[in-house]
């Protein structure tokens, strides 16, 4: 008969989670012992609890399926209420596993160690940041919990939270049977979809915004093929870079994919197809600043159609416990009489930078594109992960690849971690791209690579300097951070190391890393302070005249 802890590992596998992420802990350690010995999941310890959310977040992301956090009690879960946030905000299908004290302990009258204000502290912070939760404390309700709380988490494509008494781990337990989908009204779903294709048809210039619950709920492959048949232009958000890549879409990208949309810091041709649409279907879009506050003009959200978290708004009313996979296969039923556009008449998108000069001038964040961009044509294209700062901006003018970065909650320090999930998710070489000061975070998770096997490919982008938020607020010296000298750091974690002040240090070293796998290497780009790409400057410049704008009304 299963025990509790193996029960809840064959339900995790049952539901898609590929492996496990952590960090032991002496409230989690009875669970680490089941998780290892039983073998069910294969399980990477890392070094920080920051990491290990970040992690099994991006293995998440990139695996579209359950990414799996394992924590202690206390010091450890509280550690990682960051990643679990951006998980919350970012719509990642994330399970935080948490040891908890045993029950006989608990009621012992005595506080223990790494408890905060109570003993359920920690459950009321993460009923902020999760959709469903549960503590394993009785056997006989423990199925029928574990069931809820993962459908929960694949439904809503958000984290949730499972709490085990460390003293009920083996305890006996019946097997978790999964729950069926929740019901769905099926006339509400063709419902919403014929009147999505009646406004498409009424539009003189309909066009498609994709966001990233497209790739959470798994229909990269059905949007490309709803877009292939619809024949209209698309744009992915900010947060949606990565999109419909030939990874994610069979038959590869639609021709009518124009690029990422950023309004006035984006490309001219993207922000004019997406604000002048008259029929503007967005599905799985989230409406946030960083993907709408840098619009050219306001998008009339009462003539936009928007598709996500589980509803469908269409001018003044809406459609409630739609799933997006159910709405976008109703759309392809009923996309066969669309009178489809001339994908000749479509915008064409600006060329990407590319054929670096490799010569002995100092190197600049567009020449970081434009050499990743010839290592992808050169060595075929990775998937990326990215921190926030001017590396994720960069990437906007890098080969349409697969991507995972914090685009909306913009938390630094994701980018490394990330990385090391999104190559124990999907087992290819990845691209990290990350900055300085987000290496100085998490940086030092590289040291596990050679454990597991890992080789990331990693750009730092090392300014010296806290460069995004010197752009917000220039001329002050908190901003400033100690030349670290990365890639001296990088053979004692087990890496190689390239530090690279010119553009043709940057070539050669690239060139370098792909023709060597095995161990990472950690590329130390040399900026001068206040060097940031075009679309930096242009998101900053924007945001903040929407700033000023505000206070001044």
């Amino acid at each position: 008969m299963p025990t509790i802890a193996t029960a809840l590992l064959d339900a995790l596998k049952a539901h898609g989670a590929t492996r496990i992420f952590g960090i032991p802990g002496d409230f989690a350690l009875p669970f680490f012992r089941v998780a290892e010995q039983s073998a069910l999941l294969p399980l990477y310890t890392l070094s920080h609890e920051p990491g290990v959310g970040f992690a099994a977040d991006a293995c998440a992301r990139m695996g579209r399926g359950l990414g799996v956090a394992a924590v202690t009690y206390g010091a450890g879960a509280l550690n990682m209420v960051n990643p679990v946030a951006g998980a919350w905000s970012e719509k990642s299908p994330l399970v935080v596993i948490s040891g908890a004290p045993g029950v006989a302990e608990s009621a012992g009258g005595l506080l223990l160690h790494h408890q905060a204000k109570t003993l359920d502290s920690q459950w009321r912070i993460f009923e902020e940041i999760t959709c469903a939760r549960t503590r394993l404390d009785d056997p006989l309700t423990a199925p029928g919990e574990i069931a809820r709380v993962l459908r929960a988490c694949l439904e809503h494509s958000r984290p949730v939270y499972i709490e085990i008494p460390r003293d009920i781990v083996d305890a006996p337990c019946a097997a978790v049977d999964r729950l069926p989908p929740t019901p769905v009204d099926g006339e509400a779903v063709e419902a919403a979809a014929g009147e999505i294709m009646a406004r498409l048809a009424a539009a003189s210039a309909p066009a498609l915004l994709l966001g990233v619950e497209v790739r959470r709920h798994g229909i990269e492959a059905d949007v490309a093929e709803l877009a292939r048949r619809l024949g209209l232009p698309i744009a992915t958000t900010f947060m949606g870079r990565g999109l419909l890549s030939e990874e994610g879409a069979a038959g590869g990208a639609p021709d009518s994919l124009m690029g990422t949309y950023l309004g006035l810091a984006g490309r001219p041709e993207v922000r004019a197809v997406i604000e002048d649409s008259d029929g503007l279907l967005m599905l799985g879009v989230i409406l946030s600043d960083t993907n709408f506050g840098v619009s050219g003009k306001r998008i009339d959200l009462r003539r936009a159609m928007l598709a996500a978290d589980r509803q469908v708004a269409l001018g003044f009313h809406t459609y409630n416990d739609i799933p997006l996979a159910d709405l976008v296969a109703a759309l392809l039923r009923q996309a066969e009489g669309f009178a489809r556009q001339d994908a000749k008449a479509l915008p064409k998108p600006t060329a990407l930078p590319r054929d670096m000069i490799a010569d002995g001038a100092p190197i600049g964040p567009m020449d970081i594109a434009a050499a990743i961009n010839d290592l992808f044509s050169a060595h075929g294209v990775m998937p990326i992960a990215s921190d926030m700062g001017d590396c994720l901006f960069t990437a906007l003018d890098t080969t349409h690849a697969p991507l995972v970065a914090p685009g909306y909650y913009a938390t630094m320090g994701f980018g490394v971690p990330a990385g090391l999930g999104v190559q124990a998710s999907c087992g290819r070489r990845p691209l990290i791209l990350v900055g300085d000061g987000a290496f100085q975070m998490t940086g030092w998770e590289l040291g596990n690579c050679a454990r597991y096997g890992w080789d990331p490919i990693v750009i730092v982008f090392n300014n010296a300097s806290w460069e995004m938020l010197r752009t917000f607020q220039p001329d002050t010296a908190y901003n400033d951070l100690a030349d670290w000298r990365f890639a001296d750091l990088a053979a004692g974690l087990g890496g190689v190391g390239h530090r690279c002040q010119t553009r043709a240090d940057l070539a050669r070293a690239l060139d370098r890393a792909a023709r060597e796998p095995g161990r990472f290497h950690l590329i130390e780009a040399v900026l001068a302070r206040g060097a940031i790409s075009d679309t930096l400057q242009r998101f900053v410049t924007t945001m903040k005249g929407r700033h000023a704008a505000a206070a001044d009304a």
